[in-house]
């Protein structure tokens, strides 16, 4: 990373990052300051793609958390060009894998090569070692090929003879899928859908969003400047990562969570017999550190019971197995995640916990 005399980074023109947290002459570097940079970063995306705020911000969110997000939309709505984009304003590598049937596995992680000239065998790497991953269409792969992409999502590295090979960090995949297609698609399993970190729906635009992408996308479409580098990256997640969650939110993340898995012991009966299967722990802590994400990117340093409701949604309707009751009736996983906001109260914070800080 190139640094001006100033102490500054070229690329971002703000402070460079020792260790993620304090600037270059030592300092902590204010939530404001990184809200000020994101905001930026937020602007050039915004700069290419018109409405679809909740699908960015998310986007952000998984970004800062380092969670692995899936995207699901009809064809047409700029899935695939908002992660381009994002990727076109942080920096670092990217690459795309358009999934369909024949894939397999080493087309995803890669493969052992013989040369004849040397009489041995070459490591290919594969796609999937770049700094984001636009995982098109994952649902029309074989499982084989789903199970293959999400082994490095969780393990972060791919094992190819008998070596180790670590993905680069910052690691981020952004997968698409699309609801309307039955044929010729293999849903994402329960247990590898819980890999992912938030699950956003994608709709259409409004009228007046739609006239203006015919205005903006209609002679040359706009492209996005680098805005972040994947160092500056690395430095808001670990900032994010030390944003104050006070015990009274993780008790109602915990409690948001649990609900799904016993409603009946919170007086959800008739949600009890919709749920077939609840949220794993893993969304608790999913939930958590989201917060911590969505806090940085608004400028605090704290975390507000709102964060945690707002996310709520996005967390848990992937993570939701239902009953066959809630199929027949196709009751939507958003229907039973507010009856569970709904339910479960609020935490209440006396002013002496507030100061009391971890």
């Amino acid at each position: 990373m190139l640094v001006a005399e100033n102490g500054t980074s070229e690329a971002t023109g703000g402070p460079v990052v020792l260790d993620g947290s304090l600037a270059l002459d030592g300092r902590p570097i204010p939530p404001a300051q990184d809200a000020s940079l994101l905001e930026r970063a937020l602007f050039e995306v915004k700069k290419v793609i018109v409405g679809q705020d909740l699908l960015l911000e998310r986007m952000f969110v998984a970004l800062l958390a380092r969670g692995h997000c899936l995207l699901e939309g009809v064809p047409g709505v700029a899935k695939t060009l908002a992660v381009e984009t994002l990727a076109a304003t942080v920096g670092g590598t990217f690459a795309r894998i358009q999934f369909t049937p024949d894939l397999v596995p080493a087309d995803i992680v890669g493969t052992r090569i013989y040369r004849q000239s040397t009489e041995s065998f070459d490591v290919e790497l594969g796609p999937v070692f770049v700094n984001f991953l636009l995982a098109d269409e994952i649902n029309r792969a074989p499982a084989k090929v789903q199970s293959a992409l999400l082994e490095v999502m969780a393990e972060r590295h791919v094992s190819l003879g008998g070596a180790r090979h670590d993905v680069p960090n910052p690691f981020l995949v952004m997968a698409t899928q699309n609801p309307i297609e039955q044929e010729g698609v293999y849903p994402l399993p329960e247990a590898q859908r819980d890999r992912f970190l938030l699950k956003v729906l994608v709709g259409y635009p409004s009228d007046l969003e739609e006239r203006e992408i015919v205005y903006r996308m209609g002679v040359g479409a706009p492209s996005a400047t680098q805005v972040l580098t994947p160092v500056d990256l690395i430095g808001l997640q670990t900032r994010a990562d030390h944003v104050f969650v006070h015990n009274a939110l993780v008790d109602y993340a915990v409690r948001l969570v649990t609900a799904t898995r016993a409603p009946a012991e919170h007086g959800m009966e008739d949600v009890a017999q919709l749920i077939q299967y609840g949220a794993s722990p893993r969304a608790s802590l999913g939930l958590v550190r989201a917060a911590r994400a969505l806090a940085l990117l608004r400028g605090r340093d704290y975390v507000l019971p709102q964060d945690i409701q707002e996310l709520t949604p996005d967390i848990l309707r992937h993570r939701l197995v239902l009953s066959y009751d809630a199929l027949a009736d196709d009751v939507p996983p958003d229907h039973i995640v507010g009856r569970i906001l709904e339910t479960v109260p609020l935490p209440t914070v006396a002013p002496r916990q507030q100061a009391d800080r971890r």
